[in-house]
Order: structure tokens, then C-alpha cells, then sequence
């Protein structure tokens, strides 16, 4: 992608302090592209929990937990090397081809991975090998985001978006208006639509990308692994067993009709959690140059902002959440679920969200500051103390009380963050320099 077109839109901490209005602008289009994500996905969740049986409902809801877990590899491995190492123009960015190539192989590797992790839940193989195809382009189309990102495109990101969930929700009601919804054929619908958010970042990035099969070096990568992303790998992995421990011991220890009660909750906080996936990546590279600018006020102002934009999303979320509840509670959920079990499970998905909505700015501070091995160390801790708890209280009481589990284990790396950044903040004199300011 070409570092000599202008940016879609001017960033903030480059050029004095930046207005309200324009700080709402960067979110509000930051937000755009998840929000559109996140509507299809609890369209497509909802069709499939009005029309499907509950097992066939937990493998749909799986996949929409094991695909993001590569996402998030992808952003250890591959995505945090974009936003730290460029440098000057994509002529100048020595590393490119080796993050492309290096990109190819994970995709395929997540492709085979997915797959098999599909076929474990309960998938039969066609689907499950449908499921892996769309897991490994959506890694491709994940590292061409944080790509327009990195090279101050984000209207890029926020179309591929819109042309990934847009064809998934008109598939999967066309499955539905002819009454061949089915796991297999939402697994095609799945396919097609990521590759049709890829195809928009056109041969901008398509040809450099398959071009990276005979160009640029693995060996290249020894040393972004070495001093980076050994350390975000290790996060990303423990940070998925804090988060996401509940669906993998639900799923494979009771089955996909278990998990399907706690994955029906989490729909009503989707936008929160896709958002505080995405809003990082349009604030990451910004805190980053704030950051060499030597700017701590800016990166201040980042945080303040993003903070403020969690917040929003949370209540604006949760107010939807309840009022469909509150008014309309059969039109979105099957007999087969329990109200009074959807909100045990609503309110406990909000309770997470809002703590991860309240750490989120923290942890990508210090992801902008290179401070990847403290936050491994802390995500360490945290994971085990989540599969642990969430663990016993599965055996003790149930899938429903397992989520009480992945509420300490938030808790627990919460506070390890903060004190993190406290820490950094002071050895980088944070407080005098954005009183200054």
C-alpha cells in the first residue's frame, strides 16, 4: 500500500490539541466498522437461535469464539510488528515483506487449526473444514485492516467491514426465508462474506500479499519475534484462556447445547466486545506516536478519549439490551431458553465487559510502549486463576456459574494492568509532563 496517498482522515496528537468533534469523528468511524460486525454477527446468532436447536446454535456461536482467537494471534504475531516498525513510506519499510509472507503461512495454519477445532466442538468435517477456510481469510483480511491502519487508511478497514457483515446477513435470511439454514451452509455464507470484506482492500494488498510467497524472508522475522512478539504471543494466549475459558471447557466437556445458554447472553453485549477489539486498533498506532513524539499529554488525551468511547458503548449496549428484553423478550429468544436464565447470563456478561471496557486503555497504553513481557506476566496470572475458577465452579454449579470465573480472572488482570501502567507511568514522569501540558 502506497505511503505517498494522503491519510482518509488527519490524527490526533499530530497537530495541537484536537477538537471534541474531532475526537467523537475518530471514534464514531474507529466504531463504524465493528458496530457493522457486530450487528451481523447478532443477526446471524439470532436467526440461528429462532430456527436452529440449541447444539446447532452452540457450533455457530463456537465458531464466532474460536475464529477471534486466531484474530488475536494474528494481532500478537503480526499486528503489533505494523504498528511499531514503520518507519517512512511502504518503500521504506524493510519488514513488510516478511510480515506479508509470514502472514500467508499463519493463515493457513489457522485454517487447519480452526478445522480441527471445529470438528472437536460437534461440527461434522464438511462444515468444519468450511469453518476453517473462513477462519484463515478472515487472518488475511484481519492483517490487511491493521495494514490500512498502519498506513493511515481507516476508511479501508471500515468498508472491508461493512462488505464482510452486510452479505453475511443477506446470506444467512435467504438461508432462512428458504428453510435451509443449516451449520454447513451458514459456513459458506461465512466464506464468502470474508472474502468479499478481503476483496476490498483490492490489489493495493492482494498482489504485495500473494506476491510475499517468493518474496521476503521467515528468517527476517527471528528478530521481531525475539524482542516483540514472543512476549504479545504468550498475552494473547493467556489472555484467550482468561476471557474465553468458559467456552472451551463448556463446549468440549458438556457439549455445543450447554454453551448455547451463555453464548444466547453474550449476543446482547457483542457490540461491547467487538468494539474494544477494534478500537485498539485505530488507537494503538496513534498512542505510538504520541509516544516517539515524546508527547505523554497526547497519549493522555488517547486514553481519556478511548476510555470516554468504552464507556458510551457499554451503556448505549446495555440499555439495548435491556429494553429488548424488557419488551420483547420472545421475539428474539426460542422456548427452549429460560428469561430468567438470559438475564442471570446478561447481567454477568455486562458485569465482564465493563471491566474489560475499563482496562482496555491501559493495556494498549502499555502495548504502544513495547511493555509486551509485563503484560504476558500478568495475562499468566491471570489465566490461571480464570481456568482454574472457572473450572471448579463448572463442576460445582454448572455452565451458567462458570462465567463467575471468567469475572475474577478479569478482575484479577485488571488490577495487575493498572498497576503496570501506574508503574511505567511514573518511571516516564507521566504526571509532570501532562500537567505541563
Amino acid at each position: 500500500m502506497s505511503g505517498a496517498r494522503q491519510p482518509d482522515m488527519p490524527l490526533a496528537g499530530t497537530a495541537g490539541a484536537p477538537s471534541l468533534f474531532a475526537a467523537a469523528r475518530r471514534h464514531a468511524l474507529a466504531a463504524l466498522g465493528p458496530f457493522t460486525i457486530a450487528g451481523a454477527h447478532f443477526l446471524a446468532s439470532i436467526l440461528f437461535l429462532k430456527t436452529a436447536a440449541p447444539a446447532a446454535f452452540g457450533v455457530f456461536a463456537f465458531v464466532l469464539v474460536a475464529v477471534p482467537f486466531w484474530l488475536g494471534i494474528s494481532v500478537a504475531l503480526l499486528g503489533a510488528p505494523l504498528a511499531t516498525t514503520r518507519r517512512g513510506g511502504a518503500d521504506d519499510w524493510r519488514e513488510l515483506p516478511t510480515l506479508l509472507k509470514a502472514n500467508l503461512l499463519f493463515s493457513l495454519v489457522a485454517t487447519a487449526a480452526v478445522a480441527i477445532t471445529m470438528a472437536a466442538s460437534g461440527a461434522d468435517w464438511t462444515a468444519a473444514a468450511l469453518f476453517g477456510v473462513y477462519g484463515g481469510v478472515m487472518c488475511l483480511r484481519w492483517f490487511a485492516r491493521w495494514l490500512a491502519y498502519a498506513t493511515d487508511h481507516p476508511l479501508r478497514a471500515v468498508m472491508s467491514d461493512i462488505a464482510y457483515g452486510v452479505p453475511l446477513v443477506a446470506g444467512l435470511a435467504a438461508l432462512t426465508a428458504f428453510h435451509a439454514l443449516t451449520i454447513a451452509g451458514a459456513a459458506v455464507v461465512l466464506c464468502l462474506s470474508a472474502g468479499t470484506g478481503l476483496a476490498v482492500f483490492g490489489s493495493d494488498f492482494l498482489i504485495p500479499q500473494f506476491r510475499a510467497i517468493r518474496e521476503g524472508s521467515l528468517a527476517a522475522y527471528a528478530p521481531i519475534w525475539r524482542d516483540l512478539t514472543q512476549w504479545a504471543l504468550l498475552g494473547i494466549v493467556t489472555s484467550e484462556l482468561s476471557v474465553n475459558a468458559h467456552a472451551y471447557l463448556v463446549t468440549f466437556f458438556d457439549g455445543p447445547k450447554a454453551f448455547a445458554l451463555i453464548a444466547a447472553g453474550s449476543l446482547f453485549m457483542r457490540p461491547v466486545q467487538l468494539c474494544l477489539t477494534a478500537l485498539p486498533d485505530r488507537e494503538r498506532p496513534l498512542m505510538v506516536r504520541t509516544l516517539m513524539n515524546g508527547d505523554l499529554a497526547g497519549t493522555n488525551r488517547c486514553m481519556r478519549e478511548f476510555r470516554s468511547a468504552a464507556a458510551a458503548i457499554w451503556v448505549l449496549t446495555l440499555a439495548l439490551s435491556a429494553a429488548a428484553l424488557a419488551w420483547f423478550p420472545h421475539a428474539i429468544l426460542k422456548a427452549d431458553y429460560g428469561l430468567r436464565d438470559i438475564l442471570i447470563v446478561v447481567a454477568l456478561w455486562a458485569a465482564i465487559m465493563a471491566v474489560r471496557a475499563w482496562r482496555t486503555p491501559e493495556a494498549v497504553l502499555l502495548q504502544a510502549a513495547r511493555e509486551f513481557r509485563p503484560l504476558a506476566s500478568a495475562s499468566v496470572i491471570s489465566s490461571v486463576v480464570a481456568l482454574t475458577t472457572t473450572a471448579a465452579l463448572l463442576l460445582l454449579f454448572g455452565p451458567m456459574a462458570s462465567l463467575g470465573g471468567i469475572l475474577i480472572g478479569d478482575l484479577v488482570l485488571t488490577e495487575r494492568v493498572f498497576a503496570l501502567a501506574r508503574r511505567w507511568k511514573h518511571d516516564q514522569g507521566w504526571s509532570l509532563a501532562v500537567a505541563r501540558a
